[in-house]
């Protein structure tokens, strides 16, 4: 494999390309309008407009995609996530083409991708399932029965699920069919399938997850354990590697558990396993995500394993050259995901242009990003910046880490995630390790960022430059031309 096409945008781009080219391997970009001067445009070796902003008539054009590989000679495809990453019609439209895919087969694909088809490919393998149904839902008054049965709250989920849409909590049998309703219209809307499933709502999960590395030739690992349990919609904010509350024997079932799911369903590639583990440290299955990870970092780390370089090696039909007996987990590591978004608005994007971006710098600090200075955040994409991964000799060390990094990164133009990230880091529930997936909801509102409006934060920065050039200088400013500062580091204590 001596040339691949990287189906993605931004930072996943930028980074896959980075380790492809330390294996020697030339790199093709796709990129849209929107994207003809991001970095991984820039990096690739070869780069084809691909089409308008809008990804469905860009980064999900499959069959252009297809074509433009063929046509510049790659041999392989590499999906990094979202988009077509986890489409099962996508890569078998690859291998039928004669490209390599660079991901699990789409049997796989499929299999997993339906939360139904995933639990009944691993029930033969006995890991623990919340209790719930094993089929779609297609009586009401019978489903009624099941909840019933079940004891509330119950979980309403679609089966092909993800990020919290079609997702209903339902609290008691009076709202459990305008619930139903609800969730079924959702998933349609989201998904366009309609099928959704029941099961017990364990009331305060962490989520944690197992990554796995299989090859084509029935070796399977796993690379230990990423807690993702700070999240808002549903979606993580901060990942960490190891959990602060995983035994080694607890870790080493898990690991099995998550071994036995790739068997299910004859993995290969790199997959994470997402579980939820209650108060009482049980597990469950909840679900596997067929691509690399957004916060694949933090394994990397405390691995020493370049992930997208073990995916090349078994796309090429190689055996994974450890066995688990030769992986430990070495120190800790913390990522946290740099949104443009508004912590003190709900979390709603805020999208503009990055009038100023300073990354931080040091040991054990790694930022994978995909803009610059200048630069604007599209509107028709996930409005991610970047991802802020620290690594140290220990969690506490890595919280401080991270703490002194995020105090200099220095973004303004757009609100970012960063204060919120600060917040957790010096939360004493994050620090303890005490903490669930409900840290958003029981410990933040938006006074706790002491977040200025933007218009006084405009006439704050007036006033001092005003002070400084008391004497001789003038302060103009157009309307076209807003002062934008950033305020997180008020958080800072």
């Amino acid at each position: 494999m001596k040339k691949v096409l990287v189906a993605n945008r931004g930072e996943i781009a930028l980074r896959v390309m980075r380790s492809l080219r330390e294996m020697g391997i030339a790199t093709v970009a796709v990129y849209s309008d929107a994207d003809r001067l991001a970095p991984f445009v820039r990096y690739a070796d070869e780069a084809v407009r691909i089409g308008p902003p809008p990804s469905s008539e860009s980064y999900l054009r499959g069959d252009e995609i297809i074509r433009i590989a063929k046509e510049l000679g790659a041999e392989g495809i590499h999906p990094g996530y979202g988009f077509l990453s986890e489409n099962a019609g996508f890569a078998k439209m690859v291998r039928e083409a004669g490209i390599t895919f660079i991901g699990p087969g789409e049997e796989a694909i499929e299999t997993m991708g339906s939360k139904l088809a995933a639990k009944a490919a691993v029930k033969a393998y006995n890991i623990p399932m919340v209790p719930g149904v094993e089929d779609a839902i297609t009586d009401v008054a019978e489903a009624r029965k099941i909840a019933a049965e079940i004891g509330f709250p119950i979980l309403i989920k679609a089966s092909a699920g993800g990020g919290g849409k079609g997702m209903r909590i339902v609290e008691s049998i009076d709202e459990f069919e305008s619930q139903m309703d609800r969730a079924v219209s959702e998933a349609v809307s989201a998904f366009g399938d309609g099928a959704v499933f029941i099961e017990k709502y364990i009331g305060s999960p962490r989520h944690i997850e197992i990554q796995v590395l299989a090859d084509q030739h029935g070796n399977v690992v796993h690379l230990f354990e990423r807690e993702c349990s700070i999240q808002r919609r549903h979606q993580k904010v901060v990942e960490e590697a190891p959990s602060a509350v995983l035994t080694p024997e607890l870790r080493a079932k898990m690991g099995e558990s998550a071994c036995d799911v790739a068997r299910a369903c004859n993995y290969h590639g790199a997959g994470t396993v997402e579980f939820l583990v209650d108060e009482h440290l049980n597990y469950y299955f909840l679900e596997m995500n067929t691509r690399l990870q957004v916060e694949h970092p933090v394994s990397e780390l405390i691995t020493g394993i370049d992930l997208v370089k073990e995916q090349v090696h078994i796309a090429r039909g190689e055996k994974l050259s450890f066995g688990q007996d030769d992986l430990k987990i070495n120190g800790h590591a913390l990522e946290i995901r740099v949104y443009a978004e508004d912590p003190a608005n709900n979390f709603l994007p805020d999208i503009g242009t990055l009038h100023g971006y300073r990354k931080p710098e040091g040991p054990g600090i790694r930022v994978d990003d995909g803009f610059e200075e200048g630069m604007e955040i599209p509107i028709y994409y996930d409005p991610m910046i970047a991802k802020l991964i620290v690594y140290a000799e220990n969690r506490e060390a890595a919280i401080e880490k991270m703490k002194r990094a995020i105090a200099d990164y220095q973004i303004s133009g757009v609100a970012t995630t960063l204060g919120f990230c600060s917040f957790v880091m010096d939360h004493e529930a994050f620090r303890s390790g005490k903490f669930d997936t409900h840290f958003v909801q029981t410990y933040f509102t938006p006074d706790v960022l002491n977040v200025s409006k933007p218009h006084e934060e405009e006439a704050a920065v007036l006033m001092a430059a005003l002070l400084r050039n008391e004497s001789s200088a003038s302060i103009q400013t157009t309307a076209d031309q807003p002062i934008a500062v950033s305020n997180w580091r008020k958080n800072r204590s």
